[in-house]
């Protein structure tokens, strides 16, 4: 119902009348709507979330568990457009991402943390500042879904996600000749 209507036109009945519930009943378990869409966020980053903790934690080369994690954000359009719209168009995008940044910190520092990873055994540029790498490569995973929910980029989640990794796995694997000092 927030993905169709957007979360400040919807009412409550709507949302009771679209889990085929009663008004009262949807009140007995959330307080308000803002109760709800704090719950649809809190869940289903909380899924996020683990699903970056367990590609983080195979022991794969860093290239590979970048690639998986790119795959983790970038595939959630597949399996659940509406909860994307929901995510990009209600928190990513209003100023309640400033309630949850604390929770997206934590995506970022899995990023970070295989970027390191990386470095250290050699397999990306040690040139590179992790945590400044991490909000890149997150900031194009997110403006890729953005484009999706707004239509204004083809949704081909297989070729996004090949150009991300493609650009930022090429990017972390060596420097650019002209860039070079």
């Amino acid at each position: 119902m927030f993905a169709r209507k957007g979360f400040h036109t919807c009412r409550v009945g709507d949302i009771a009348e679209e889990a085929g519930v009663a008004h009262g009943l949807l009140y007995h378990y959330f307080a308000s709507k803002d109760e709800v869409l704090e719950t649809i966020f809190r869940e289903a980053w909380g899924d996020l979330l683990q699903a970056f903790r367990t590609a983080e934690e195979l022991d794969e080369p860093a290239p590979e568990q970048l690639r998986k994690l790119c795959a983790i954000l970038l595939r959630t359009w597949s399996h659940s457009p509406e909860l994307v719209t929901v995510l990009v168009r209600e928190i990513a995008r209003s100023g309640e991402l400033q309630n949850r940044l604390e929770d997206v910190r934590e995506a970022f520092q899995v990023i970070e943390r295989v970027v390191e990873r990386g470095q250290e055994r050699g397999e990306f540029r040690a040139d590179l500042e992790p945590r400044l790498t991490a909000t890149i490569v997150y900031g194009a995973l997110e403006e890729i879904l953005t484009s999706w929910v707004l239509g204004s980029l083809p949704d081909d989640v297989g070729a996004a996600e090949r150009a991300v990794v493609d650009v930022v796995v090429g990017g972390l694997a060596q420097a650019p000749t002209a860039l070079r000092s």
